[in-house]
C-alpha cells in the first residue's frame, strides 16, 4: 500500500529551484502555501523566504561529509513533506538541496504537506503531522529510512522546553531561529551523515553475511 503511495506521489514532486520560485511568487502575492492564508503564515513564508537566500549564499557543506555522501554509490530519492511556512523547513531544504547538488545520484523532491496527507499520515512524528520530513528512498523506491522534523539536538531542546513550559511559544521560537543562525546547518548534516554510514555498515553486514 505505502509503495503504491509513494509511487504515485513522486511525479508530483518539485525540484528545489521549482520551490524556491514558488516561495518568492508567494511572497510577491502575499500568499502562502496550506489550507489555511493566515496573517502569521503568510508573514513566516516572507522570512523564511529570506532564511532560504542567506543560506543558499552561506551555508558550506564540510568536507568530511561530503565524503561520507559520495559513498551513495545507488541512485536514491529524497521525498521531503513540508510547507512553505514551516521554519524548520526553511533551515533543512537549503541543505538537503545543497547535498544533493554534491551527489547527482541524489533526485530531491519536494511536496506540499497539505496536497499529500495520504503519504503523510505514514509518516507522523509521535502521531501528529510534523514537518519537515524526509523520506529516503532506493532505486526501486523503497523506504530506507526518515528524517525530521528537526536536528536530534534541535528536537531534545524542543523537548527540555516542552516539558518546562508545557508547549512552544513565541520566546522559544524566537530562540530556536537565532540557534539556527548560530549552527549553520551543523546538526542536521551530522545527523543527515551518521544516517548514511549506518545505512552503509548495515548493507556491508547483510553482504558479509551472505557470503
Amino acid at each position: 500500500m505505502i509503495h503504491e503511495i509513494i509511487q504515485a506521489s513522486i511525479p508530483k514532486g518539485i525540484s528545489y529551484e521549482t520551490y524556491v520560485e514558488l516561495i518568492n511568487q508567494l511572497v510577491a502575492e502575499g500568499k502562502t502555501t496550506g489550507e489555511e492564508q493566515t496573517e502569521e503564515q503568510i508573514n513566516v513564508t516572507k522570512l523564511n523566504a529570506s532564511r532560504m537566500r542567506r543560506l543558499d549564499k552561506t551555508l558550506v557543506i564540510p568536507k568530511q561529509a561530503i565524503r561520507a555522501f559520495q559513498n551513495i554509490k545507488e541512485k536514491q530519492t529524497w521525498l521531503v513533506l513540508m510547507e512553505s511556512w514551516c521554519a524548520d523547513g526553511a533551515q533543512t531544504i537549503p541543505i538537503l538541496n545543497k547535498i544533493c547538488n554534491e551527489r547527482p545520484n541524489i533526485d530531491l523532491k519536494i511536496l506540499l504537506r497539505d496536497e499529500n496527507r495520504e503519504l503523510m499520515d505514514h509518516f507522523l512524528t509521535n502521531g501528529t503531522r510534523s514537518m519537515p520530513k524526509l523520506i529516503l528512498l532506493d532505486s526501486e523506491h523503497n523506504v530506507l529510512n526518515t528524517w525530521g522534523p528537526r536536528s536530534r539536538m534541535a528536537t531534545n531542546m524542543v523537548a527540555a522546553y516542552k516539558s518546562q513550559n508545557g508547549k512552544i511559544d513565541d520566546s522559544f521560537k524566537k530562540f530556536l531561529q537565532i540557534w539556527y543562525n548560530k549552527d549553520k546547518g551543523e546538526a542536521i548534516i551530522k545527523d543527515l551523515v551518521e544516517m548514511i554510514e549506518n545505512a552503509m555498515a548495515l548493507k556491508q553486514n547483510r553482504l558479509s553475511m551472505g557470503k
